[in-house]
């Protein structure tokens, strides 16, 4: 499937008609608005069965707090959509997904919340500390969006596509694939439901919505295969209330009191948040709509620090999958009616009902489908000879996916790897140190890694002695491949990266003395 080669649909007369509504908007509804529900009923478990916040303060207040945002953000880029379409006089744009952040749902609970509550035994503590961190992120996004233009500029296309990729493969797409695989019975239908909709445009009996008939066949399957439960719905219908968001300045200025332990993964994450935005629009571009990243990360950062004041500690982030939704028929429409059902469920208090009623199997397999598109779309949109720097853009990814199941499943037996040892582990066949290392900071290390190897494909030896110096003072502050931001952080692999540019330095002065005559391939372009 080409995702490069999307055409305009303007009139030949140059007026433009711009529906509110198109048919494929239902397809790329129900798609976004499942991911969304997906990840919404996901960050309501862990509020509820790990920090084991009361179910009143979650649904009565995180969750209207999350809807808000999600009205507020999917309405806005809906707006920038049928801005850019009037711009350049097109019928084919589509607004970019946006959502409650994956990544940071996990992290907030586990890395920032847990911890706390665990030493505290207050689950309350513990919200006031994921507001604080959240409010951080959000500042930290705001001021990426000033800079993060310049860097996506000199970011080559390969770099950038490569580290979404490994963030799709990984993070976006294993833990939905072992979902279907655990009830093979309920995904399997529904993911071949989906792959056939969405990749062969193929018209489903009566024109109904791919992303609709996936979820009703697999619910269907769950209920009748007992996979799901009548007295858990009748429990969670029991806890339905309707809530309005409201502010709480007085959580989040009590978990600001104590702001010096967060920022250690605040920074970075913060970091990563505006890279992977980057990464986003750059995906959009390549899939043919060219949006202003300013207006994006502004957009995130304002929407991670109202959230905040409103009670939510889950950023929200434009999303990986545009061409997705894209391919999907998905124009400008299908972001805000998404960012509605969402609000409204969220008011309603229905997640919990939700959770009962529909099988995750039969929902998550759409998350697959947009880590297939979006590992496709890294090669695809860059010159055959860059798709090496794709392939080491992804791997820190994989990297940090790695040791992340490793330290999860240690933890669930008790213990951890520094109790266990590196020796232990060594003679298991894992690398463990170097695995971690490699993966922390994996978003801007993909793009480091990444840009080294795409600019060395280039033959720019300068640009790509130049990257390798930029890894070197990150991993000397510890943005990248360590556990937290400080000074020398980890000074030998900055000293590898400073010994890796020496040696690009050195190819580019011998490059400079071959004679003039030396051919290249036709496919990579010179050196400046």
């Amino acid at each position: 499937m080409n995702l490069t080669g999307f055409k305009s649909s303007a009139s030949s007369d140059g007026s433009l008609k711009l529906p509110y509504w198109t048919k494929g908007e239902t397809n790329a509804f129900f798609g976004l608005g499942f991911n969304i529900l997906v990840n919404v009923l996901t960050l309501t478990a862990l509020l509820l069965f790990v920090v084991q916040m009361p179910a009143a303060s979650v649904l009565g207040t995180v969750l209207p707090a999350l809807g808000i945002a999600m009205l507020v953000g999917n309405v806005y880029y809906t707006f920038l959509a049928r801005r850019l379409a009037r711009k350049e006089n097109r019928t084919d744009v589509t607004a970019l997904p946006y959502g409650p952040s994956v990544p940071h749902m996990f992290i907030v609970v586990f890395v920032i919340m847990l911890p706390i509550f665990l030493s505290t035994g207050d689950p309350v503590r513990a919200w006031e500390a994921g507001l604080a961190w959240a409010f951080i992120i959000g500042v930290i996004v705001l001021i990426g969006a000033f800079i993060g233009p310049f860097i996506r500029k000199i970011t080559p296309r390969a770099a950038m596509l490569g580290t979404l990729a490994g963030i799709s493969i990984t993070f976006i797409s294993m833990r939905p694939a072992a979902q279907i695989w655990d009830a093979a019975w309920i995904g399997l239908p529904v993911l071949g439901i989906i792959l056939v909709g969405f990749f062969t445009n193929m018209r489903l009996p009566g024109g109904i919505p791919v992303g609709l008939a996936a979820l009703l066949v697999g619910t269907a399957i769950g209920w009748i295969g007992g996979y799901m439960s009548v007295p858990d719905v009748q429990a969670a219908v029991s806890q339905i209330a309707f809530a309005v968001p409201s502010l709480h300045f007085d959580l989040l200025f009590t978990g600001l009191g104590n702001l010096a332990p967060l920022l250690a993964t605040a920074i970075p994450l913060g970091v990563y948040n505006f890279a992977e935005a980057m990464s986003n629009v750059e995906s959009a571009a390549a899939a043919g709509d060219s949006y202003n990243l300013r207006s994006v990360l502004l957009a995130d950062g304002a929407g991670a620090i109202v959230g905040s004041a409103l009670g939510s500690p889950f950023p929200p982030a434009v999303y990986i999958g545009h061409p997705g939704w894209k391919a999907a028929g998905g124009r400008g429409s299908y972001s805000m009616a998404s960012g509605i059902l969402i609000a409204v469920l969220c008011f309603l208090g229905l997640f919990g009902v939700l959770n009962t009623l529909l099988p995750i199997p039969a929902i998550v397999p759409i998350l697959l489908y947009i880590g297939l598109l979006i590992g496709a779309q890294a090669f695809q949109s860059v010159p055959k000879i860059q798709a090496a720097a794709v392939v080491a853009a992804i791997l820190p990814n994989l990297a940090q996916w790695g040791t992340g199941l490793i330290d999860n499943a240690l933890a669930a037996a008790g213990t951890s790897a520094d109790q266990v040892g590196e020796a232990a582990l060594t003679n298991a066949g894992l690398v463990y140190h170097g695995l971690k290392v490699f993966g922390e900071g994996a978003v801007l290390a993909g793009m480091v890694l990444g840009s080294i190897v795409a600019f060395l494909l280039m033959r720019n030896f300068y640009a790509s002695a130049a990257a390798a110096g930029v890894g070197a003072a990150l991993s000397w502050i510890g943005l990248i491949h360590a556990e937290q931001v400080q000074w020398a952080a980890r000074p030998q692999v900055a000293l590898g990266y400073a010994m890796l540019a020496i040696v690009l330095l050195a190819f580019a002065v011998h490059k400079r003395n071959e004679p003039a005559s030396a051919e290249l391939d036709p496919e990579v372009p010179a050196e400046a």
